[in-house]
């Protein structure tokens, strides 16, 4: 805590007046970054303008494009969180796996717009699918950020559109 006011240039008692604790501010990271991703979210998940695999290219697309403006160092903040933090703090852990779980439904409503579209197979098992989905996506990112590039995350789209989603 002290880096980060050291940081922001105020008193270490500032901190305490905004956060009474550091579990306070932990949440109050994720739900900016929440913020971040819902809105990510928005312009490609959820887009129902959009073809159903279309909407999940996209969204691995701007993954890619945030990766490669810097955000190899930096990884994600539910992975980092759930590596560093979750063992220690529930509420933390709760969160990070709620906002996980969320943006799992959003692919697995992709999924399911798609086997509807006949983008996908009928016997397509969506939520298998959405979870397989969000756990390679988190992986790619962690290796993006031990790698300190986004070709984890291009492989990834490569294999999820190529190998997975063709069979």
């Amino acid at each position: 805590m002290r880096d980060i006011v050291a940081a922001a240039g105020v008193p270490q008692g500032s901190f305490t007046n905004h956060f009474r604790t550091k579990e306070a501010f932990g949440v109050a990271v994720l739900e900016r970054y929440y913020g971040f991703i819902g809105a990510l979210m928005q312009r490609t998940l959820l887009n129902q303008r959009r073809r159903p695999l279309e909407r999940i290219r996209s969204y691995i697309v701007e993954l890619i494009d945030i990766l490669e403006d810097g955000w190899t160092t930096k990884g994600c903040i539910l992975g980092n969180f759930s590596a560093e933090i979750t063992d220690e703090n529930e509420v933390i852990r709760l969160r990070v796996a709620e906002i996980l779980q969320e943006i799992q439904e959003a692919v697995e409503g992709c999924l399911k717009d798609a086997v509807r579209a006949r983008e996908l197979p009928g016997r397509t098992r969506t939520a298998e699918l959405a979870a397989f989905f969000v756990s390679s996506q988190q992986g790619a990112t962690l290796l993006c950020k031990a790698t300190r590039s986004a070709e984890p995350m291009r492989r990834f789209r490569r294999v999820f559109f190529g190998s997975i989603l063709k069979q």
